[in-house]
């Protein structure tokens, strides 16, 4: 399995998230893995680092939040806000991943996923995180 498609994978199961307590999260996560015939040892992988990146949740929404103004992370789309939670874990958290790739994978999957304003919205708040940041 590439890079992009766990990127994918692990984005429905952050955007499940939103959605489902616990243990219909689990199950949700479960459902979905087994309908995208994803290998049992591949979907554990998933399953651990969706469950890493939810315990972030707080952390990564008080960074969003202090960067979006006007948007802050209870008013956001449940597709923009899983993608930039993941965008801002890989590129501060996960020490694999460098901060550009993680910011245009985003940019991709909010143009796949979101609305037609997503990827520019995603966009410019990555972009504000990133000169925080530097």
């Amino acid at each position: 399995m590439t890079r992009r498609q766990m990127r994918i994978h692990v984005f429905n199961e952050l955007y499940f998230k939103s959605f489902y307590e616990d243990g219909d999260f689990e199950k949700q996560c479960e459902l979905y893995l087994s309908e995208e015939e994803v290998e049992p040892e591949d979907a554990e992988k998933l399953r651990a680092r969706a469950e890493e990146i939810a315990k972030h949740f707080p952390e990564l929404d008080e960074r969003i939040n202090s960067v979006a103004v006007g948007w802050k992370t209870g008013r956001m789309s449940r597709v923009d806000l899983a993608i930039l939670r993941l965008a801002v874990y890989e590129a501060f958290y996960d020490g694999e991943i460098p901060e550009k790739v993680a910011f245009n994978e985003a940019v991709e999957l909010a143009k796949s996923y979101g609305s037609d304003e997503s990827a520019a919205f995603i966009n410019g708040i990555l972009g504000k995180l990133s000169r925080e940041e530097h």
